[in-house]
């Protein structure tokens, strides 16, 4: 905590959730004021819990559990200095059973946060994602490339085309009413708290990991993705609301490394120990209907790298190291007393 430096009200949609509890951590120790909104539909309830846990933190964190749209007409702009809307539909199992859910929620809640945000021009950053760039026109994949989405009979593709309806809000309010908008497009942030069941790969490999069962590789495992530790994608984001030469402009965020499934399947087996082995199988029996997928997401970093020095730490080890050990301590059922209220302030 800097003391000469002013602490910020800070609003974060989606807050309880995986980033935004790692956000709020980030922020409250550096010695700003949190109020979060999460319904708590994807995210775990033990996190703001996890948040309140270390000393000093509790009496600048509120947590408010509801609908972002419902919630926001009982707060005022006036008290805040800037909002970060990580609230999203989010996972691609999610997405492919709930389309409706997904769709609604990554629009409909998006439009009201840039309308509360704009009232004040409150600085904004909107979580964005890879899957915006669809089926990719080339790799690695920079803000300014064309896109490509696969058929509407894919439900897979909705959450692309969603938050790509979200970023055009924000550069649309930044362009007709100055709204210091950033949006940032997360390439498969992982780490300590990220669930695997809505598809989330990671954890999921981990968890299959430590209970010396199979590892399942949807597909043929061939598909790469590149992965970014929670704990470095949050320390660029108060970087990227806070800098005036960010706003009214996308940025990739993640790593430029890339690995494939069935080689991060072996590299979790291989970093924990695991007497596990590795099993495929086929889209269409994991996820029950037609499943449309890319074979590459790589971002390129240099537009982020140039304009705030954004440049990952950790290694994919470590990350499933920790990852592995916040999941051996997680409890095997929700506490009642948990379950029954968002920890914390009211």
């Amino acid at each position: 905590m800097d003391p000469r430096r002013r602490p910020l009200r800070v609003l974060i949609t989606g807050g309880g959730g995986f980033i935004g509890s790692h956000l709020s951590e980030l922020l409250l120790d550096r010695g700003d004021h949190v109020t979060v909104i999460d319904n708590f539909s994807t995210g775990r309830r033990e996190n703001p819990a996890l948040v309140c846990a270390v000393a000093g933190r509790r009496e600048r964190y509120r947590v408010i559990e509801g609908e972002v749209s419902s919630v926001l007409p009982s707060l005022s702009p006036t008290d805040f200095d800037c909002v970060y809307h990580l609230a999203a539909a989010v996972g691609v199992r999610l997405v492919v059973e709930k389309p409706i859910q997904t769709i609604e929620t990554n629009v409909h809640e998006t439009s009201v946060v840039m309308r509360f945000a704009v009232a004040r021009s409150l600085p904004i950053l909107i979580a964005s994602t890879s899957e915006v760039y669809g089926k990719g026109v080339r790799v690695p994949m920079h803000e300014d490339d064309d896109v490509v989405y696969g058929s509407t009979s894919y439900s897979r593709w909705c959450y692309a085309c969603s938050k790509a309806i979200d970023e055009y809000l924000a550069l649309a309010y930044h362009a007709e009413h100055g709204l210091p908008a950033v949006v940032a497009r997360f390439f498969n942030t992982v780490g300590p708290r990220q669930i695997g069941e809505y598809g989330m790969v990671l954890p999921r490999f981990v968890r299959a990991a430590l209970d010396g069962v199979d590892l399942e590789v949807h597909g043929d495992g061939r598909q790469s993705r590149c992965f970014c530790d929670v704990r470095d994608v949050v320390e660029a984001l108060p970087k990227l609301v806070e800098t005036p030469a960010c706003h009214g402009r996308v940025f990739n965020i993640g790593r430029e490394e890339s690995i494939t499934i069935e080689q991060l399947a072996g590299l979790v087996i291989r970093t924990l120990g695991s007497k596990s082995s590795i099993r495929k199988v086929p889209y269409e029996q994991a996820f029950a209907k037609g499943f449309d997928d890319l074979m590459a997401r790589q971002p390129d970093l240099r537009r982020i790298r140039e304009t705030i020095g954004f440049a990952p730490k950790r290694t994919l080890e470590d990350t499933i190291r920790d990852l592995a050990t916040e999941i051996s301590a997680r409890p095997a059922r929700v506490a009642p007393s948990t379950a029954e209220g968002v920890p914390c302030r009211p």
